[in-house]
């Protein structure tokens, strides 16, 4: 294990130089792994990304994803609690991306003030209005680490790499193209990742729908080969039915993705459904816990006995990647 881990990271590496060799030339050039080869795409030409990205088959264990909505960061003082937490996982994993949503309600003001200009909003700048509030969550997060003496740098949808189809409000992601983060995880930095957003192949900013921060988040999993992803909530997992409807409802401490899906269909918010597809298709171990309840000084052993597990450890990731695309019947929409 320990031999594959380390030509994983040699083939990380290998990308990363490749691409600042690229950033050298005269042209501005985005470029992407296609079958083992680089393929550079001048920046004024529309991406072709018919063809699938292939990564290593084992995950890097020591890269972890942490995703936190918008009730973990709803006001100023909880950015704190969430920079304690994200340092607390530093105990086990070197390489950490945060993705976070929009602060409290956030998103819904942005909505209302939308249409209060507009009661039928262009959907192009819906898009640039709403995907603001993350912005403002991935820089808040960052000042927040920087105040407990620790770096991080923040990233838009679009800087780290998340390419969607053209269509705006509800968009799929296509592409994960993560190499800005790479360098940043590499010197130990943390990266924070502004959920619910990317940028389409013709370079327009768009949105992923309610609740797109759970797939933001599977989605660079899928990417960066991590170990899981752990979703901080203002629960402390899935329920067997909603707890507040019915005080029997029991903690699932274990679910297969179906079992989670079947869930999610009637009715249950607590993951966006195309998070659970997607980490189904790809093998991603998924973890819901409560950021309220989160002990800083949980031991490695007790982790998995908090919250619910989504998947299997013991799942054979693919050795190519399968983004929404893919398995998602075309929407043809007006740009």
């Amino acid at each position: 294990v320990q031999v594959i881990m380390a030509i994983q990271k040699c083939y990380l590496h290998l990308n990363h130089a490749i691409f600042l060799l690229l950033l050298k030339s005269n042209e501005l050039i985005s470029y992407g792994i296609r079958n083992g080869c680089v393929l550079p795409y001048p920046a004024h030409q529309e991406l072709d990304l018919t063809i699938q990205s292939f990564c290593i088959m084992v995950c890097d264990m020591n890269t972890l994803v942490m995703k936190f909505g918008g009730a973990a960061v709803a006001n100023p003082r909880q950015f704190a609690r969430i920079a304690d937490i994200v340092l607390s996982r530093r105990q086990k994993y070197q390489r950490i991306v945060v993705v976070v949503s929009a602060m409290g309600d956030t998103t819904d003001e942005l909505i209302s003030l939308a249409l209060q200009v507009n009661p039928e909003p262009p959907r192009r700048e819906y898009d640039m209005l709403v995907s603001v509030g993350e912005r403002i969550s991935i820089s808040l997060l960052a000042m927040a680490l920087a105040a407990k003496q620790h770096q991080a740098v923040s990233f838009t949808g679009s800087q780290s790499g998340i390419i969607t189809c053209h269509r705006h409000t509800d968009a799929r992601i296509i592409d994960v193209r993560p190499n800005r983060l790479l360098p940043v995880l590499d010197n130990g930095q943390v990266a924070i990742v502004a959920g619910f957003q990317g940028v389409s192949r013709k370079g327009e900013i768009t949105t992923l729908g309610r609740g797109g921060s759970d797939t933001s988040a599977v989605a660079l999993a899928v990417a960066l080969g991590a170990t899981k992803v752990e979703f901080f909530k203002d629960v402390p997992g899935i329920f067997s039915c909603d707890p507040k409807e019915n005080p029997q409802a029991q903690l699932l401490p274990r679910l297969s993705y179906d079992a989670t899906l079947d869930i999610l269909n009637k009715g249950a918010e607590v993951l966006q459904q195309r998070s659970v597809e997607l980490a189904r298709r790809n093998g991603v171990l998924l973890h819901v816990l409560s950021f309220q309840d989160f002990d800083l000084k949980t031991s490695i052993q007790a982790e998995e006995s908090l919250g619910t597990l989504v998947g299997s450890p013991d799942t054979i990731r693919l050795n190519h990647f399968i983004y929404e695309e893919e398995y998602e019947s075309p929407v043809h929409t007006n740009d």
